[in-house]
């Protein structure tokens, strides 16, 4: 079941980038796609090198510890909707969607680590995957509003 999952995860990380695409400033998404992966990743490989958490099942196992699905597509694609649904919104929207979207992951994972073998919780808990989820939406979005601010004034 685990394997229909990920593939199922896969097969809707795609199309969900390719869709993400379509709209220009295709440079934006690229650049929010990068950054969200590298962090990441960093922070993901730290956790589970920590052996805070595992992923039992999970593509290349042989090769990664971590989630490659979710560090390297699954959050970066999140990442993307996430500043294209805030591009133009106030602070407090801003904050709001973000809390929208870290519940969202949150709950997924969750229900993942509860219900199969995709995710097991050594010390980390639900409330460090909020907690991390959160500031890192938001880090990559002003981030990426700062890139954007020195660009015009250029």
């Amino acid at each position: 079941m685990e394997r229909i999952i990920l593939w199922s995860l896969l097969i809707i990380g795609i199309a969900l980038l390719f869709s993400s695409l379509r709209k220009p400033p295709i440079k934006n998404w690229i650049l929010i796609f990068s950054l969200s992966s590298y962090f990441s990743t960093f922070f993901g490989v730290l956790v589970v090198e920590e052996n805070m958490l595992e992923y039992p099942v999970r593509f290349l196992s042989h090769y990664f510890s971590s989630s490659l699905l979710y560090e390297y597509l699954l959050f970066p694609v999140v990442c993307i909707y996430f500043y294209q649904t805030t591009y133009r919104s106030s602070y407090l929207n801003i904050v709001l969607q973000c809390i929208l979207y870290t519940t969202v992951l949150t709950i997924i994972e969750i229900f993942f680590e509860r219900y199969t073998e995709l995710i097991k919780y050594h010390t980390w808990t639900w409330k460090y995957t909020y907690i991390s989820t959160f500031l890192l939406i938001m880090f990559i979005r002003f981030f990426m509003q700062l890139i954007n601010r020195k660009e015009r004034d250029i």
